[in-house]
């Protein structure tokens, strides 16, 4: 087991010392948000400022970049870390892309997977393994002359970790990812029930050896004690937490995800048009969803 850290909305010139005190405190590697920053760039400071340290994006935005250009920028981050870049892909949701980005969402899951060999593919290229030749229903490549091809590297080709949070994106992470990021409202009833399950489906399905993808499960850690341990969690709680309780209990995963105490309080609170969900945050919620040193 690793140990590593999330940074959401670290400021660029921040990037370096605080991945050097990352590196310093012991951490094996810093992953990087993709909110109101660009988390290549990020990674690009953190990186150079570091010999050890494993860093990658947790997650960076799919479908707002072509391929070309996120395979691009990751051979680049691979190269000048010797090998220490992860690059972690996930969807977001339909209206940031329609709407922030003004990027097609069609067939999500499919243009994930989609992606991932087309990078594949164009690391490939890069390498000298094969040519460039990559048609599919989203993506075409293609044209990579000498003078726009940066060349093989001395390290492996990135790993890729994808973004899960129903038995369907775990089993597409089983088939064709290196890695998976686990969504950070998770309990540890749902890792065990769904996720390692539909995991090692995907695993199964494509013929590959259990522990093949690395499983990168982000926790909420708060410390403290008694009110001020309560206080604490309360505000460390997402301000979309109840939106992705919502979004959650609109699958079979309602019950099992949260836990049926959870799902009917938040029933509830909905139905008597509580204005701020963290405002009915009990102990027990706190203790389920955030890990109390």
């Amino acid at each position: 087991m690793k140990l590593d850290l999330l940074l959401v909305g670290c400021p660029l010139e921040r990037a370096a010392e605080t991945a050097r005190k990352a590196e310093a405190a012991g951490f094996d590697g810093v992953w990087v948000t993709e909110v109101a920053n660009d988390p290549f760039l990020t990674l690009a400071v953190g990186l150079q400022a570091t010999s050890r340290l494993e860093m990658g994006t947790a997650i960076a935005l799919a479908f707002v970049r072509s391929p070309m250009v996120t395979a691009l920028s990751s051979w680049e981050l691979q190269r000048a870390s010797g090998g220490r870049f992860r690059l972690g892909l996930g969807p977001q949701v339909k209206a940031h892309n329609e709407r922030r980005f003004s990027v097609p969402f069609d067939k999500p899951a499919a243009r994930l997977v989609e992606q991932v060999r087309a990078l594949r593919a164009i690391w490939a290229a890069f390498a000298g393994e094969a040519p460039l030749d990559f048609h599919g229903e989203f993506y075409r490549f293609d044209l990579l002359t000498e003078f726009f091809n940066p060349g093989p590297i001395d390290a492996p080709r990135p790993p890729v970790y994808l973004a899960a949070v129903n038995p369907y994106s775990f089993r597409l992470a089983g088939e064709v990812a290196d890695g998976v990021h686990v969504h950070p409202l998770h309990t540890v009833r749902y890792l065990a029930e769904v996720a390692r399950p539909a995991l090692a489906q995907g695993l199964a399905r494509a013929g590959r050896p259990p522990g093949a993808v690395d499983v990168s499960a982000q926790v909420m850690v708060i410390a403290g004690s008694g009110e001020e341990r309560r206080r604490l969690g309360v505000e460390q709680l997402p301000e979309s937490l109840g939106e992705a309780i919502e979004i959650t209990a609109q699958s079979e995963l309602a019950l099992r995800t949260l836990g049926e105490h959870t799902f009917n309080r938040y029933i509830e609170i909905k139905r008597q048009e509580a204005d701020d969900y963290r405002a009915q945050v009990t102990q027990w919620e706190l203790d389920r969803y955030l890990a109390i040193l």
